[in-house]
């Protein structure tokens, strides 16, 4: 279905859950001009919201998290946000509506689930909710049944289980133990409690995973009933994450094993009812997610893919991202230094990066790339992309129709990214290390 042309994915590319992509970012962002994208903002928006603690942290994980294993530090933590929910609630203008409110982390299960509640209770006072599609991502390992109540009471019909793998002998290998028992547990549970839109996140490229592993693992999330699937390659970066040192990295499986792996890993997804959204994403065709990309109205944010129309995504939180059509700005990364400026009556800025007119109209071709497999591109941009752009056009994986819109073939959806990446001109410079493409 797919061919396999390694010198094509051997560079690694970013993920592109925006334009241009955090590896951008500078700390040239007043809190000024913070406050001034906020306080302009109009019409439907989206909170995210960013728990960064996890009851255990697991090996492979790249995200900025920490152990939820000191009281004090969660609860200042928390205290914190509090300050900010309030500081960026005064800011919004009047006749914005709140239509999403994502929590994620870290797991937003690694607090109480009394302090979860709280937590909605202040987006409710001061944030204008209109009946917001609520969403969670959650850790099974933390997930016990004193959550049941909790997600009738704050509406949420959406979440998503880090899953990651079934199998055994690789949960041990990457540090997340989660007998398959539990997973069952936490499936009920949710779907007890009015989650309609469940998401499983897998990975494939976990040192020791066979063929048969990955596909075991996709038997048992079909069988499930996982409405969304998220299957992502394991990125070893251990000189980035220190905590990766603990994986095996000579178990790691090659370039060519992965790309069967994403190729299999496809096939035995829509073979089983599911929709391919985009390259990693799958969906069952009642999902709202999958509808969207029907319809072709599938967008991206730093969650993903998404259904999510809003022009204006506002991050809470340390570390959050916040996107605007002109700005993307990261509250700051640093736990002590966010809790500090709060307590002053600050805005939390870190870095970030204005958006020109230029990356706008870059952004909008590679957004629909990788949602649509096409896009019309102006002829300066795709003049200054050919040259990028013929190893994936010579061999068919990708070509130009009518000199303006080029299209990505089908077997050519795992050069997507790849692809896109020849109309970001941050790339030719930077010498910031991404994921493989594959």
């Amino acid at each position: 279905m797919w061919p396999y042309h390694p010198d094509l994915l051997a560079t690694p590319v970013p993920r592109y859950t925006s334009f241009p992509t955090a590896a951008e970012f500078a700390p040239d962002i007043s809190a000024e001009r913070h406050q001034a994208a906020i306080s302009t903002a109009t019409g439907d928006i989206s909170l995210y919201v960013h728990i960064p603690f996890c009851e255990k942290i697991c090996w492979y994980c790249g995200c900025n998290t920490a152990a939820a294993n000191r009281s004090t530090r969660l609860a200042s933590y928390l205290e914190a946000l509090h300050q900010e929910i309030q500081l960026v609630g005064k800011l919004l203008p009047a006749g914005t509506r709140v239509r999403r409110i994502a929590f994620g982390g870290g797991s937003p299960n690694a607090i109480s689930p009394i302090d979860f509640v709280r937590l909605f209770d202040a987006l409710m006072l001061n944030f204008p909710l209109h009946d917001p599609l609520v969403s969670v991502e959650l850790d099974p390992r933390a997930l016990g049944p004193e959550w049941s109540s909790v997600f009738g009471a704050v509406g949420a019909t959406h979440a998503s289980l880090g899953v990651q793998t079934f199998a055994p002998h690789l949960q041990e290998a990457i540090g997340r133990v989660q007998p398959e028992a539990m997973i069952d547990n936490a499936v009920n549970l949710l779907r007890n409690a009015g989650i309609t839109s469940l998401n499983f996140d897998l990975m494939y490229g976990l040192p020791g995973q066979t063929m048969d592993d990955l596909a075991e693992t996709l038997r048992l999330t079909a069988a499930y009933g996982a409405n969304r699937v998220a299957l992502f390659g394991y990125a070893h970066v251990p000189h980035l994450l220190p905590r990766q040192r603990r994986i095996d990295d000579s178990a790691l499986p090659g370039p060519e094993a992965r790309f069967a792996m994403a190729r299999d890993g496809h096939v035995q997804l829509v073979d089983a009812g599911y929709v391919g959204v985009g390259f990693d994403h799958f969906a069952l065709p009642g999902d709202p997610l999958a509808q969207a990309m029907e319809a072709g109205t599938l967008k991206r944010n730093f969650q993903g893919f998404t259904d999510d129309q809003a022009p204006v995504l506002i991050g809470l939180g340390a570390s959050a991202i916040s996107q605007f059509p002109d700005l993307l700005v990261q509250t700051e990364k640093n736990a002590g230094r966010y809790r500090t400026m709060l307590s002053q009556g600050l805005l939390p800025t870190g870095p970030g990066k204005e958006r020109s007119v230029e990356d706008r109209r870059r952004g909008a071709i590679i957004e629909e790339l990788l949602c649509r497999g096409r896009a019309r591109v102006a002829a300066d941009i795709m003049a200054s992309a050919v040259d990028r752009l013929k190893p994936y056009l010579e061999p068919g994986l990708a070509r130009i129709e009518g000199g303006n819109m080029l299209v990505i073939a089908h077997h050519g959806l795992p050069y997507a990214r790849s692809i896109a990446a020849a109309f970001d001109p941050y790339r030719q410079h930077s010498a910031r290390r991404f994921s493989s493409a594959i």
